[in-house]
Order: structure tokens, then C-alpha cells, then sequence
């Protein structure tokens, strides 16, 4: 009985090859244990690196300033002809139409309904343009 008791024992214990192969795959374990927590380190000084570079970006940001002339600036917002111009213009067209329709002195008719036509013309275009700054156009 003490023999097969001490003979379970010996059995039961790992060889010496298989104690080797634990340990190495102990200390295996241990080194990439050590890896990633260097790599976890280096990665939080990249981490906090980038944010001191992002907030000296947000302190250097370049300001564009335009100090062009309020000529210019005229020139750069005007891109047609305001409405007071275009009314002008349609208005003499029909009024120089209408004029020479209706007078017996067909150039005559056309002079004084091309004037008159321009006029109200202008200053309907007027009203126009009034009326869209008011609203912000």
C-alpha cells in the first residue's frame, strides 16, 4: 500500500521537462505583459503630445484681415445693375414705344415717352431696391 501511494505521487508530479515548459511559457507571458504596458505609456505621450500641439495650432490660428477700401468693397458687392437702372432702361424702352405709337410726330412721341418712361421707370426701381434692403436682401 505505501508503495502504490508513493509510486501516485511520483506520478502525479510534472517531469522536470514539463516544469521547464511552464516557466518559459511563464516568463513569455511576463514580456508581453511588459511590452504592452510600454506601449500603453508610449501611446498616452503621443496621446497627451498631440493635444499640446492641437492647443498651440488653436492659440497661432492666422487671422485674415481685409483692409481693402470701401471703394473697393463697392466694387467686389456690386455684381449688376441695381433695380433703379434696370427700370430706367425698360422704361424708355416702352415709353419711346408707346410715345411714337400714340403721336402724330412719330420721332417727337418717342423723345418725350422714352423721358417720361425712363423717369417712372426709376423711380419705380428705386422703390424696388429700397424695399429689399428693408427686408435684408
Amino acid at each position: 500500500m505505501i508503495v502504490s501511494v508513493c509510486s501516485l505521487m511520483v506520478a502525479c508530479k510534472p517531469s522536470a521537462e514539463e516544469q521547464t515548459m511552464e516557466q518559459a511559457r511563464q516568463k513569455t507571458i511576463d514580456s508581453m505583459k511588459v511590452e504592452l504596458a510600454k506601449q500603453e505609456e508610449r501611446q498616452r505621450i503621443v496621446d497627451s503630445m498631440n493635444a499640446v500641439v492641437a492647443a498651440r495650432e488653436e492659440k497661432t490660428r492666422t487671422v485674415v484681415v481685409n483692409n481693402s477700401t470701401p471703394a473697393t468693397q463697392q466694387q467686389q458687392q456690386k455684381k449688376g445693375w441695381s433695380g433703379a437702372a434696370k427700370g430706367a432702361v425698360i422704361g424708355a424702352g416702352v415709353g419711346a414705344i408707346t410715345g411714337a405709337a400714340v403721336s402724330k410726330k412719330k420721332g417727337e412721341g418717342a423723345i418725350i415717352g422714352g423721358l417720361a418712361g425712363a423717369g417712372v421707370g426709376a423711380g419705380t426701381g428705386a422703390i424696388i431696391d429700397s424695399e429689399k434692403k428693408k427686408k435684408g436682401k
